[in-house]
């Protein structure tokens, strides 16, 4: 167990006292007072050593097999002892520009929160140091603990957010510069764009409504007077929606404009080609028909036939190179 316990601790009255060698004691002593209660942190935990852990402190199975095997969506189930959310981190990677989603699961029960993270983001290390620094907010017990990872997690929303929206500003700027860019690899940049978002999305899109939930009434484990900081961590994932809904929206409207542009470069190459090959059939006309050997033909034996005709025949090349050139075609 220690190589999965991150941090494990009795906090009372919002501060921290020691690090306990037994949590199943620990437990004991934080339901015998009425202030206190016991956190333990756990970093992909296996089957077998998060046994001792539900038996512990009663841990439903199902909300125990989900947290072990993890890839849920985030959520929010009420059990006989103990509430269940799940909450997915999303890591922003700014060398590959790329968007990764973790997971984190909480339980909270009697005097108890255990925290259960996959993957290598959203550390709550800093969130441990920050409520452990405001005891009056750490003194409400593990609704405190909830509160803080959640607002944590959706902060860091709005954070990755911003990044996309820079990204997408570069993006835009690629698309509509003036030579255009490489077409292929502006599209296929556009469409991993697109994945990111999408990534964003599953994470951040289903929380909505545990996190309504949480700002109503009647939710087990949950302090009665907790549902106003609630609602505020809902009206930053409302933003944090919204802003990736903006950003979804505008790749669709980037891509079409790139798939437009490509047509239109495509009608431009044509119409060239079509006048080009226009200014070529004119001398290939006179020359199939002057090139065709009778002896009778009008003009064949004149001295200045070869160069009246090879002066007709850049003169109408000439002549529709101007035409073609007016109308925009060259």
């Amino acid at each position: 167990m220690p190589a999965v316990i991150v941090d494990c601790a009795i906090y009372r009255d919002g501060r921290r006292t020691e690090r306990p060698d037994d949590f199943s004691d620990a437990l004991d002593e934080a339901r015998a007072s009425r202030d206190a209660f016991l956190w333990i942190g756990l970093h992909e935990p296996t089957e077998e050593e998060f046994d001792l852990v539900r038996d512990e402190f009663g841990l439903h199975p199902l909300a125990v097999e989900d947290a072990l095997r993890a890839h849920q969506r985030p959520k929010l189930e009420v059990y006989d002892d103990s509430l269940f959310a799940v909450l997915k981190p999303v890591v922003y990677e700014p060398e590959s520009d790329t968007v990764s989603a973790d997971e984190l699961m909480v339980f909270i029960g009697d005097s108890f929160v255990v925290t259960v993270r996959h993957g290598e983001g959203a550390p709550l290390a800093a969130v441990r140091r920050r409520l452990e620094a405001e005891p009056e907010v750490l003194k409400h017990g593990p609704t405190a603990v909830l509160y803080a990872v959640s607002d944590a997690v959706v902060d860091h929303y709005m954070d990755v957010s911003g990044e996309l929206q820079l990204d997408l500003e570069e993006l835009e700027a690629q698309v509509f510069a003036p030579s255009g860019g490489d077409a292929k690899n502006t599209a296929a940049r556009i469409y991993t764009f697109k994945r990111q978002v999408l990534e964003f999305r599953r994470a951040a899109g289903p929380l909505t409504a545990p996190m309504a939930r949480l700002a109503g009434a009647g939710v087990p484990f949950v302090h009665e007077h907790a549902q106003p900081f609630f609602r505020d961590v809902a009206d930053h994932l409302t933003r944090a929606n919204e802003q990736v809904e903006g950003l979804d929206r505008l790749l669709s409207d980037i891509l079409s404009a790139h798939l437009a542009q490509m047509g239109v470069r495509q009608n431009d190459d044509m119409r060239k080609i079509s006048a080009w090959a226009a200014m070529a059939a004119v001398p290939t006309m006179v020359a199939g028909v002057y090139g065709m050997n009778f002896d009778h033909m009008p003009e064949l034996h004149w001295v200045w036939t070869y160069p009246a005709v090879v002066a007709s025949m850049g003169c109408a090349v000439f002549g529709l190179h101007r035409l073609f050139k007016r109308r925009g075609w060259l």
